[in-house]
């Protein structure tokens, strides 16, 4: 509530919209936009930054993706959506296309299966657990593109120690691409 003479602490937020292996949880593409930003536009620009480098299967993504330009998107680049639909979705003509109304019936028809691979979203949440319990959840920088760059920097820092890990967990040997010397 703002008192007389008071004003209230305005916070402005920015997002994190990420896409992350369900193994080792390193983040394979990454956009931060401001608090208010819909989720729903980040999608191809995450899976055309990730199809750069990692062969997606399965894409799991939550209720706030879904569109049809989002599902042929992630077709289109061979894998698999796995979207939950919102309440007042339908599998009609309305949507005027066969792959939403093909995901509509088999998220409504076939929710078992369909949920074993949409809980694989969950590894979205443990990344964003193991940014911020390592690298601290609140920003310090003062402008926007700063808080951007901090943001993105604790991403690239997990990125670091999830590829050090991967090295000593599971035997991955990095490759950054580095040019040979003739």
């Amino acid at each position: 509530m703002q008192g007389h003479g008071e004003e209230m602490a305005h916070h402005v937020w920015i997002k994190l919209h990420l896409a992350c292996g369900v193994k080792t949880n390193i983040v394979t593409s990454v956009v931060a936009t401001e608090g208010n930003m819909n989720d729903s536009p980040v999608l191809p620009l995450l899976l055309a930054q990730t199809s750069r480098t990692f062969t997606m299967r399965d894409v799991s993504a939550d209720k706030g993706y879904i569109s049809k330009a989002n599902l042929a998107a992630i077709v289109g680049y061979g894998a698999h959506p796995y979207i939950p639909f919102k309440s007042n979705a339908t599998g009609g003509a309305e949507k005027g296309t066969t792959l939403w109304k093909r995901m509509y019936h088999y998220y409504n028809f076939q929710r078992e299966t369909f949920l074993a691979h949409y809980h694989k979203r969950s590894n979205v949440e443990t990344t964003f657990h193991m940014i911020k319990s390592k690298f601290g959840d609140a920003l310090r920088s003062k402008t926007q593109v700063a808080q951007f760059n901090e943001a993105l920097c604790k991403v690239l820092c997990h990125n670091i120690c999830v590829v050090i890990q991967s090295m000593h967990e599971l035997g991955v040997s990095p490759d950054f691409g580095a040019a040979q010397a003739a």
